[in-house]
């Protein structure tokens, strides 16, 4: 089963970061993704925007933290969590968020020269920086795979040989003393 989740949307507000007891640093960011929807009949275009809550642990946390600020623009991979609860009426409520595995700061430079989110700089003022939680370590090991084999090499069809010149004789001597032997 997979549970799997890729957005690239602009940060709506500046992170709220805590640190909880254990020392243990979180991050959640409310994240906008737009898509634009077309009407046929009315022949006009409409922007549909989509909220989402992103929830960010440990080295994550950091980089938000240090380097995402609203307006940022951000690549997220993750997972679908719904989370509930009870509020103060003894209501009992839902939440769905978006756990991150995996983050990339996108955007260029603003203006005056300074770069939006950090990362480094490549060729032509695009800048990415990728950062990643930890991967969990599976439970149970993939079955290795199986060779494949393949068909063998067709055979290279080889010419028959030229025939060779018969080696040039050598008149027979009567002479014993001829042999080096």
């Amino acid at each position: 089963m997979i549970n799997k989740v890729i957005l690239v949307g602009n940060v709506g507000m500046d992170p709220e970061v805590r640190t909880l007891e254990t020392g243990v640093k979180t991050a959640r960011v409310r994240l906008a993704t737009t898509e634009k929807m077309f009407n046929r009949d009315t022949r006009e275009s409409t922007d549909h925007t989509e909220w989402h809550t992103i929830t960010m642990w440990r080295g994550l946390a950091d980089v938000v933290d240090r380097y995402v600020r609203k307006g940022s623009q951000i690549y997220i991979e993750g997972r679908l969590r719904t989370r509930e609860w009870t509020d103060k009426d003894g209501n009992k409520r839902y939440s769905t968020e978006i756990l991150a595995d995996e983050m990339k700061l996108l955007g260029g430079r603003r203006e005056g020269g300074e770069q939006q989110g950090g990362g480094y700089q490549q060729q032509g003022g695009y800048q990415q920086q990728t950062y990643a939680a930890p991967a969990p370590q599976p439970t149970y090991a993939a079955p290795a795979p199986q060779p494949t084999y393949a068909a063998p090499a067709p055979q290279q069809a080889y010419a028959t040989p030229a025939p060779q010149p018969a080696p040039a004789t050598v008149p027979a001597s009567d002479e014993v003393d001829d042999l080096p032997f």
